[in-house]
């Protein structure tokens, strides 16, 4: 069975909702549209990232193909800790830094982590598993939520603001890695069902009812995770899925993970950030595609870039 070039496409949007996030896009000229995308639409993509990890973290079922999962998935994230150090090595929780991730690769050493916990757990009943998942997702939503409400005061308010509180390995990544792997596990898939679209639209209207609902009632502050998305990652996924389109090549998938570890490499850049054009998202769009693409070459020579 090859690999299918829908989820691969996917992975590729994905990866680009993760650069618009991290732009704050339209921030500056349109406040309210600016979050229900930043912090509503935008915020599928890593939970979507892990559901795919996840299903095929299904076939991880012995010791000796899980070192080698462990070893490859490392690595990627002691290589792109490396480049990125510059920016990180005068901060002043190094340790936390190395520990939890910089930045975006958070989500790869948090997929180290969870996936450990995920394959001592995986002869647990679907059932308890899921349960598991949903408690963990469950405790790290309310913590954010009360951040951002700042329910508490003083010391308390700034814990539960620390983002390492809730978005982390336990409370983002396992719950979503597990969801990925039961649906393997169980055989879950929209191939008999005809009308999955329309899934789809409704997941994205609960994603931009919840996030204008975050910044009516709660806080304009930035949310990284929906309660919807729970739900609406495993839909996206499966719809997706679902288009099977065949294929041998492994570049747009390559280039999704290009794209994500390397964007904010150019974001951070003196010319990215001293540039005044009104066309500058064009502009770094494209460098960024280029440059990714060029890490896909070099991959091809290096291997363990990507």
């Amino acid at each position: 069975m090859g690999r299918n070039l829908s989820i691969d496409v996917l992975k590729i949007i994905l990866a680009l909702f993760v650069v618009f996030l991290h732009m704050n896009f339209l921030k500056e000229t349109h406040p309210m549209l600016s979050f229900l995308l930043v912090n509503g639409i935008f915020r599928m993509a890593v939970p979507v990232f892990l559901v795919i990890t996840g299903f095929y973290f299904f076939h991880i079922d012995t010791g000796k193909k899980l070192q080698k999962w462990l070893f490859r998935t490392f690595l990627l994230y002691a290589i792109w800790m490396l480049i990125y150090f510059s920016y990180w090595k005068d901060n002043d929780q190094v340790w936390l830094t190395v520990i939890f991730g910089y930045h975006h690769l958070w989500y790869l050493i948090g997929t180290f982590f969870s996936g450990i916990i995920l394959f001592l757990l995986r002869n647990q009943k679907a059932v308890l598993l899921f349960a598991f998942a949903f408690l963990l997702f469950g405790i790290g939503y309310i913590v954010q939520i009360l951040g951002n409400a700042h329910y508490f005061k003083g010391e308390q308010d700034s814990v539960l603001n620390d983002y390492l509180i809730y978005r982390n390995f336990l409370f983002v990544c396992f719950p979503f890695l597990t969801i990925g792997f039961l649906i393997n596990k169980m055989k879950i898939s929209f191939e008999k069902y005809r009308y999955s679209y329309l899934l789809i639209v409704f997941s994205v209207l609960m994603i931009v009812a919840e996030a204008y609902f975050n910044y009516i009632m709660v806080s304009s502050e930035s949310t990284d995770i929906l309660f919807s998305l729970f739900f609406v990652s495993p839909i996206l996924f499966l719809y997706c899925q679902k288009i099977y389109v065949k294929t041998q090549s492994k570049v747009l998938a390559s280039l999704s993970t290009a794209i994500y570890v390397v964007h904010p490499f150019i974001m951070k850049s003196d010319f990215y950030k001293d540039m005044t054009s009104e066309y500058k998202i064009l502009i770094f769009l494209l460098i960024l595609i280029p440059v990714s693409l060029l890490l896909v070459l070099l991959n091809r020579k290096l291997k363990y870039l990507l």
